[in-house]
């Protein structure tokens, strides 16, 4: 057991101490069918940043490193006067969220603070190495909320930063948020061989974790190969969050954290239809109001009886509306900007019952019946071509839908491999 904690790394799951600086935040209302959380930010405020002190801090985040009345982790510390705070570093869309998908906002200097926020996007594990000495940094402290599907890229940069940390022996200190889907797990497991930027260690796709519980496994089950040992690493646990809530049964504050993740609802059907992202025939409803819940390809080669299929197969905790947009970012797909687009959109009855990879399987596998349909190829990857296999982790679900397979077959030929990983991942579970 000691060893076990050691390896995953120290929790604050006790009282942090009594607010100070008048910066706390103020306890929200009650609201009906609502649960009160405190983020691992609300609770590093009330402590007056207690598990910061004396160290030269850098913090990896967004616009969604936010407390309960929408103030900035960053802001609130260099406001506070009690956290020497050295630099920030910038994921992918920036630090202040000013960049698209595929993009960053440089290496620069903050208006509002005058620190300095380093590019971080993409940056290999040497290139954090890097700019963590450059910035002078003992403790690197990330708060990013994450939305619960693998290929979602934050939790790589909270890895790979994890991974530098620990080879240069510095301090790591993650501000826990809750996972806004929940805490189960689904989908298939990412194979070694397809490893990238989209899924870089072998976790499946739709994990059930938070960051907090995410930085303990890879601690303890990555770190020591990939670093030569565990990172110190402190996490800020949430009070009061449990495993089967979502996002919209919280107070938390929801801050985009990407420009197509608008709303909650976005990130609870993520996991399934990001899916189609792997389709070049099929917009995933980028530069729409409702990406990811609106699907459908050109409309002189789709029409309302996927929507028919699809409602026809009564997939628990879900209903489809046929649905028509033209989008006006279409990301990978420049023949589908400004087309109309015939499809469906995917409307959640039951987020409970609601399994958002069998959805999006099922989805694929109508859609596959369309003489139009395509698979997206990457001439970049001539090895390994197509896009949802790396989404997908292998090219098994591509090729079992391919040849025919429905929904049940494709679905079942990740049991077991998810049934380990459940089991493997129960020691780092902090709720």
């Amino acid at each position: 057991m000691e060893r076990r904690k050691f390896l995953a790394g120290s929790v604050a799951v006790g009282a942090l101490g009594a607010a100070g600086a008048g910066i706390a935040a103020a306890p929200a209302a009650a609201v009906p069918g609502i649960r009160r959380v405190e983020t691992g930010l609300d609770r590093l405020v009330a402590s007056d940043f207690a598990v910061l002190a004396g160290q030269k801090v850098g913090v990896i985040s967004n616009p969604t490193g936010v407390d309960a009345r929408y103030r900035h982790l960053v802001d609130l510390m260099h406001g506070s006067g009690r956290v020497e705070l050295v630099a920030a570093f910038g994921p992918e869309h920036g630090f202040r969220g000013s960049a698209q998908a595929g993009g960053s906002e440089g290496t620069g200097v903050d208006a509002r603070t005058g620190i300095t926020v380093y590019d971080a996007y993409g940056a290999s594990q040497a290139k954090w190495q890097q700019l963590i000495t450059q910035a002078g940094v003992d403790t690197l402290v990330f708060d990013i909320q994450d939305v619960g599907a693998r290929f979602y890229t934050y939790i790589w940069t909270m890895y790979d930063s994890m991974v530098a940390a620990a080879r240069l022996g510095k301090r790591y200190v993650v501000l826990d948020r809750p996972n806004p889907i929940g805490g189960r797990a689904y989908g298939p497991m990412m194979t070694p061989e397809y490893t990238s930027g989209v899924g870089k260690k072998e976790i499946v796709q739709q994990h059930g974790m938070t960051v907090g519980e995410l930085a303990r496994f890879f601690n303890a089950e990555f770190l020591p190969a990939d670093a030569g040992g565990p990172v110190d690493l402190h996490v800020v646990a949430c009070r009061k969050w449990k495993r089967d809530t979502f996002a919209a049964e919280t107070d938390v504050p929801w801050v985009m954290p990407s420009p197509n993740m608008p709303t909650p609802d976005t990130a609870l059907v993520y996991p399934g239809t990001c899916l189609f992202e792997g389709v070049a025939s099929i917009s995933e409803g980028r530069g729409t109001t409702r990406p990811f819940e609106l699907v459908g390809g050109d409309a002189e080669d789709f029409d309302y009886h996927w929507c028919d299929r699809l409602n026809a197969r009564g997939l628990p905790g879900v209903e489809f509306r046929e649905a028509y947009f033209s989008p006006t970012s279409a990301g990978q797909k420049p023949h589908l900007l400004n087309r109309l687009c015939a499809g469906v959109e995917v409307k959640v009855v039951d987020r409970h019952a609601f399994d958002p990879i069998r959805t999006g399987v099922a989805m694929l596998v109508e859609a596959r019946k369309y003489p139009a349909f395509a698979w997206r190829r990457d001439s970049w990857d001539p090895v390994r071509p197509y896009w949802v296999d790396k989404l997908t982790g292998s090219p098994r679900m591509r090729e079992m839908i391919d040849a025919g397979a429905d929904v049940d077959d494709v679905v079942g030929a990740w049991s077991e491999e998810l049934a380990a990983f459940d089991r493997r991942r129960q020691p780092y579970l902090l709720y």
